[in-house]
């Protein structure tokens, strides 16, 4: 099937493209379309570095180290020997049955040594087993939520908002993309200046001028889903003490856009 441009945007091709899910005749398809489209090559050039952007906001540590102290050797100290008696042959069944006695003890001790580094080492391929195990579920989740946000952004039915900063913050700027029929709302915050721990900025949709909460907006993340509300006329941002507010402090509001 021949690709044009109409169908890669429909039936999102450029992320499947940057995911390695085409076959081969169809990677080489895009390829060759996008070195003639421009305008395509410019929205998966976008694409590409919001992809880059979510995987290092989400990029997750690698598991901490266990810290164990094990015996590493048994220092033994060299002793010694008295000469045996002929005429007392007892004490060299004592010496035999004391060299037979302190072989074993250390013989025990190397076993429960060995024993232990090995339960040590079980246990810690245990964590990191379980830690490797949150990590795959935490990336399976991180790329379902990247999967639904440029689905979202690259619609068809999603409309592009622009809300630029005011007087208190000049240099603020928001893109937003608002999809009515699938009831979304994704936002790039991250041109919106750094606040300090005590404040944070929060989303308002005016609604027959009542404003309706949409979310506190995350510092640690530059595109983020916010609430979608039904006949919201405008969106609004304002600052708000940390963890949001129950009414917007309309003094501080610094950025906004008619829909």
């Amino acid at each position: 099937m021949m690709m044009d441009k109409a169908y890669i945007l429909k039936h999102g091709i450029l992320e499947q493209y940057l995911l390695g899910e085409l076959t081969n005749e169809e990677q080489l398809e895009v390829d060759n379309i996008l070195k003639t489209d421009a305008d395509l090559k410019k929205t998966f050039d976008t694409l590409e570095a919001n992809f880059e952007n979510l995987a290092f906001e989400n990029a997750i540590n690698p598991p901490a180290e266990v810290k164990t102290n094990l015996m590493q050797s048994i220092k033994t100290s060299q002793t010694k020997v008295l000469p045996l008696q002929n005429k007392n042959p007892f004490k060299r069944y004592l010496y035999v049955a004391a060299s037979i006695s302190a072989f074993l003890l250390i013989s025990s001790i190397w076993m429960f040594t060995q024993l232990k580094k090995s339960n040590t080492q079980l246990k810690i391929a245990s964590e990191q087993k379980e830690q490797l195990m949150k990590d795959i579920d935490g990336l399976k989740n991180n790329l379902n939520y990247a999967t639904t946000y440029f689905n979202v952004i690259n619609s068809p039915e999603t409309k592009q908002y622009i809300l630029t900063g005011n007087d208190l913050a000049p240099n603020a700027k928001v893109v937003s993309y608002v999809n009515h029929q699938d009831k979304s709302v994704i936002i790039n915050a991250e041109q919106l200046p750094k606040l300090d721990d005590a404040h944070d900025y929060q989303m308002w949709a005016d609604v027959d001028g009542v404003m309706i909460d949409m979310g506190v907006i995350d510092k640690n993340k530059s595109l983020l889903a916010m609430n979608y509300i039904e006949n919201a006329e405008s969106l609004n941002i304002t600052i708000e003490p940390a963890g949001g507010n129950d009414h917007p402090t309309v003094s501080r509001l610094v950025t906004n856009v008619y829909l």
